[in-house]
């Protein structure tokens, strides 16, 4: 149990056993053959489909949506599957609203946009429940490729190279592979272990070793790994979280929002987690929201969200914001922390407003806060690693970094956009480019 859960204010088992199912159920339930009929057919399958642009990954959403019209769902899931070997956790956490469906001429005309992410899971969880994987290996080419992290960008990345017939051994810091789909992400939107099952239906590919326990600069070295493997790909994602630079900010009561999430996620029984009274999230991106959410499905009183700047520059879609806003969250914008307040465990936290520039305006005010959650963003940690760019690896091309023989893909990248789908994009891109390298002659 956590050191907060002897914090004053916070306390496991706020609520009833039944409130935590129902609190933690499916924020959108698999569609039914009618209700996945209905949706389709709303689709005008467009020729130069503007949602297909708008997604990451590429997916021919109009031929996907019509297999589903005509009755051929399994089928719809091979499509998806060819763009996007993870489009089962794609269709339940991607922002659509802000991707393909904004996209929708439906939305630009009756803003009311084909339910794409609900029709892609229809379509892909169809044919993951019968035990199915739609693809076979080509022969075994005697190559070998270490990827590091085991997240959408690695195990992407890890799929498509064992399709072309390459031996893979994927590497990860963690117990459990999945990265962000494991830790990160709220539990209403991933039940019932999917994210786990996900990747045990990926690996039926076969050719794929994981290595749980393994980090980079720890266990394993890039030097290593590109001695002993062929090729490399670095799918570490972010590390450390931003801190507040607060005086105080190491008091009880304050802590992570990635942490806490990643705790949730893994707990057994949701009645021993703890959470506050009071509580204060700090960020305007999609952790912010569910680290704000999910404290209020465990039995929050009171649910803050503090983001430094206006509504419309939150990282967090309006959907989000929204789904924030139904559960009783407390929207509060341009305002930045600048004291920790409390005698050893947290008691207020001190905000300033500020102007859409970040000018401080000199008004202040304080909410009261057993609980601080920071999501303010991570930053990339570790020596061993190619040239950066900021603070994030430099990548050209399909992910290639300044070091010969290693790419790179997702958060850990400047292209990275802390969006499951992107990094699937780029590890799966990033593959392709290593087969090529891989098997070109002369």
């Amino acid at each position: 149990m956590s050191r907060n859960a002897l914090t004053p204010g916070i306390a496991a088992g706020r609520l009833a056993p039944q409130d935590y199912a129902e609190n933690f159920s499916d924020l959108h339930p698999k569609l039914d053959d009618h209700e996945a009929l209905v949706a389709a057919d709303r689709c005008y399958f467009c020729h130069d489909a503007p949602c297909v642009t708008a997604c990451p990954t590429d997916i021919d959403i109009p031929l996907f949506i019509r297999q589903i019209a005509t009755g051929t769902p399994e089928a719809a899931a091979r499509t998806i599957f060819t763009q996007n070997i993870m489009g089962g956790m794609c269709a339940r956490v991607c922002p659509v609203e802000t991707l393909c469906e904004e996209a929708c001429v439906r939305e630009a005309a009756e803003g009311k946009p084909v339910i794409i992410g609900q029709l892609q899971r229809y379509a892909t969880d169809t044919l993951m429940e019968k035990g199915v994987h739609p693809f076979t290996r080509a022969p075994e080419t005697g190559k070998r490729v270490a990827v590091v992290g085991a997240g959408p960008a690695g195990l992407a990345c890890a799929h498509r190279l064992a399709m072309h017939g390459h031996d893979v051994t994927v590497f990860d810091a963690r117990e459990k592979p999945g990265g962000l789909n494991e830790y990160g992400i709220a539990s209403y939107k991933t039940v019932d272990d999917f994210a786990a099952r996900e990747v045990d239906w990926l690996l039926g590919i076969g050719g794929i070793t994981i290595e749980t326990g393994k980090a980079l600069g720890r266990d394993v070295t890039l030097d290593a790994l590109r001695e002993g493997f062929d090729a490399v790909f670095l799918g570490i994602g972010l590390g450390d979280v931003n801190a507040l630079g607060l005086e105080g900010e190491n008091r009880d009561g304050l802590r992570d929002a990635v942490d806490f999430i990643a705790d949730l996620r893994q707990a057994g029984d949701l009645e021993n987690v703890p959470i506050g009274r009071e509580v204060v999230v700090i960020g305007g991106g999609m952790t912010a929201v569910d680290a704000a959410v999910q404290a209020k499905l465990l039995g929050a009183l009171n649910v803050s969200l503090v983001y430094r700047r206006g509504r419309e520059r939150m990282n967090a879609s309006v959907y989000e914001q929204d789904l924030a806003a139904s559960h009783g969250v407390r929207i509060i914008t341009n305002a930045s922390p600048v004291a920790i307040h409390g005698n050893g465990a947290l008691r207020e936290i001190e905000f300033e407003y500020t102007d859409d520039d970040l000018t401080p305006t000199g008004q202040t005010f304080r909410l009261p806060a057993d609980q601080v959650f920071r999501a303010i963003g991570q930053t990339l940690t570790g020596d061993d690693l190619p040239r950066l760019d900021g603070r994030k690896i430099a990548v050209s091309g399909a992910g290639r970094t300044s070091v010969e023989g290693v790419w790179a893909g997702g958060d850990c990248t400047g292209d990275g956009e802390d969006l499951t789908v992107t990094a699937v994009a780029q590890g799966r891109d990033a593959a392709e480019d290593i087969h090529e390298s891989l098997t070109k002659t002369g």
